[in-house]
């Protein structure tokens, strides 16, 4: 398949959404922001001060004209805001001051944004900790129905001379620490359903150190009853597992270890055992297997927020943005 941005920027077209950037006075969101307001699909509110903002952007020389900025310090709804907030927190004993004194911190801002209704999806990160991106929404914005997690996924794109380009997704490399079996099947069909958006056609191999019970272990376990779980909640999906990474992919490795085997030889969509395995596999796809990583993709929110990388660039910025509001 070709991967590119073409479908998505043309479906924000047809319903153009509004995007919270929490970091709004940083040079890369700066300039993914002026990119996205050259164009008509996708409006970015910036949050900060605006004198502050419109400084920085000056200074790098990106033009911002027509950006909303909101300075969490001066909003119009910010009582409304606290009074929403306390309700959300009450199980908690949240009181007002408490409230103000947490809303000041934008990534709680940007996410009661969302809430509100004042914004559609929101990405932050390229100064927060993954951690303090998702706080937020865990607490406020929360799960979706039928979901015990969040979750992410990694979309991993490598062009082609041919013009097609191969495209996977990795998961959950960036949430779950070590999921158990039952969230290792949420997190599949979540995974699987994010692939889709990307014209993927999910493959899913739940992967271990063992190809169908050649190793032992509790991991071996683990991952060999997820798969199990995962094919009776969701039938209609290629599933298989557990399987080495070479049988997954190698369609002569899998004829070896496990032929006849629907997916082996032909995953596209890979679940890893743990965080550990997840987070060290995308890296090594995206540095020496020249794949670009788009992600982390959270999963499983009642809202799209995402997360950045605090070591991305303007481009990635741009890019995930549109992920953010395709998702949306």
């Amino acid at each position: 398949m070709e991967f590119g941005f073409g479908s998505m920027i043309e479906k924000l077209k047809k319903d153009p959404k509004t995007i919270v950037f929490t970091e709004g006075s940083d040079p890369r969101i700066l300039e993914a922001s002026s990119r996205l307001l050259a164009s008509n699909f996708l409006h970015p509110i910036l949050l900060g001060n605006p004198d502050e903002i419109e400084e920085a952007a000056e200074k790098a020389g990106y033009n911002i004209r027509g950006a909303k900025i909101i300075d969490p310090k001066n909003y119009d709804r910010f009582d409304e805001m606290v009074d929403l907030f306390c309700e959300l927190r009450k199980k908690k004993g949240v009181t007002p001051e408490q409230a103000k004194k947490t809303l000041e911190g934008a990534n709680y801002f940007g996410t009661m944004l969302v809430k509100m209704g004042e914004a559609d999806c929101l990405l932050g990160g390229a100064t927060y900790s993954t951690a303090d991106t998702v706080r937020p929404a865990l607490q406020l914005i929360k799960t979706k129905p039928g979901n015990s997690i969040v979750s992410s996924v990694f979309i991993l794109v490598r062009p082609a001379a041919t013009g097609e380009s191969e495209v996977l997704a990795f998961a959950d490399c960036a949430i779950n620490i070590k999921p158990t079996e039952d969230e290792l099947v949420e997190i599949a069909g979540e995974a699987a359903n994010c692939a889709k958006i990307f014209g993927v056609d999910p493959k899913v191999a739940f992967l271990s150190y063992s190809t169908l019970g050649s190793g032992k272990g509790e991991d071996v376990d683990k991952m060999h009853n997820a798969a199990a779980k995962a094919k009776a909640k969701y039938p209609d999906l290629p599933i298989s597992g557990e399987l080495q990474f070479d049988a997954a992919v190698a369609p002569r490795v899998a004829k070896t270890k496990c032929p006849g085997d629907p997916v082996a030889g032909h995953a596209n969509t890979f679940i890893f055992p743990d965080i550990n395995a997840g987070n060290i596999g995308y890296k090594i796809a995206q540095r020496l297997g020249n794949f670009d990583a788009y992600g982390p993709v959270l999963l499983g929110l009642n809202a799209s927020i995402n997360d950045l990388s605090r070591g991305c660039n303007a481009l990635e910025v741009y890019s995930m943005a549109i992920i953010t509001a395709a998702l949306a």
